[in-house]
């Protein structure tokens, strides 16, 4: 694990993920929160997803024009890619393509939950120019509905959609076949998993499993229906399905 992965686990760890009895919106309870926006949005948790991201991105060979995602949880990694690449103009590529650099540039795009009903009536702001590559990204994937959304808007606008990221994935809710299935083989790639954020807090915090508060988190269905979710132990259940595979 690079230096700066290594780096944003632990700040997601710090900042983001907390252990305890969380009431979910319809109804049920999960054993952890994990609210991304408290490390995105960090100044230093800014500068690790702009500088992790963009290595994906590198790494992945996918060479996009731009990135965005659904406002509001991708919009803070959509800032933070945009300006990493731009950085790397200055401080990496040739000096004889500082004056330029559009092809190192990765700018950025939201999609709005729907269209403007002023103004231009737009849906997809920032970057628009139709038919070049972008890369679809996300802070959390839980149903993987924010992540489906943006990418049904940015094809519907005229964009290629190459990749798809989250910063954490819950491995929950059928997030990630929901989102594999709407990207219809373009790569679903997670920074991390929220498996991996949980052993890093427990790791800070040996203490933590102890005394836990109550707090709301988000909502979830159950992994073998569309009912809404009553519990997250040993996995997202309805009440008919609460006891299937806790054994």
């Amino acid at each position: 694990m690079s230096d700066a992965r290594q780096q944003l686990l632990s700040l997601l760890a710090k900042e983001s993920f907390r252990l305890g009895q969380f009431k979910l919106s319809s109804g049920g309870t999960s054993d952890y929160y994990i609210d991304c926006r408290t490390t995105t949005l960090h100044a230093e948790g800014a500068r690790l997803c702009g500088r992790v991201f963009l290595d994906e991105i590198r790494h992945q060979g996918w060479n996009p024009q731009a990135i965005g995602g659904l406002t509001m949880g991708a919009d803070p990694l959509v800032v933070s890619v945009a300006m990493q690449s731009a950085q790397e103009v200055q401080t990496r590529a040739p000096a004889h393509t500082q004056a330029s650099g559009e092809e190192f540039l990765i700018h950025g795009f939201l999609v709005r939950k729907a269209e403007k009903q002023h103004g231009m009536g737009q849906r997809i702001e920032g970057f628009r120019q139709k038919g070049t590559k972008v890369v679809i990204m996300d802070d959390v994937c839980t149903t993987g509905a924010s992540t489906i959304q943006a990418i049904e808007a940015a094809r519907e606008f005229g964009f290629e959609v190459v990749g798809v990221m989250c910063l954490v994935e819950r491995e929950e809710a059928h997030g990630r076949p929901a989102v594999e299935a709407a990207a219809a083989g373009v790569p679903f790639v997670a920074i991390f998993t929220a498996s991996e954020v949980r052993a890093e807090h427990i790791r800070q915090n040996p203490e933590v499993t102890k005394n836990i508060p109550t707090a709301f988190a988000v909502a979830a269905k159950c992994d073998f229906c569309d009912r809404p979710a009553v519990t997250n132990m040993p996995g997202p259940r309805c009440e008919v399905h609460r006891s299937e595979g806790s054994e």
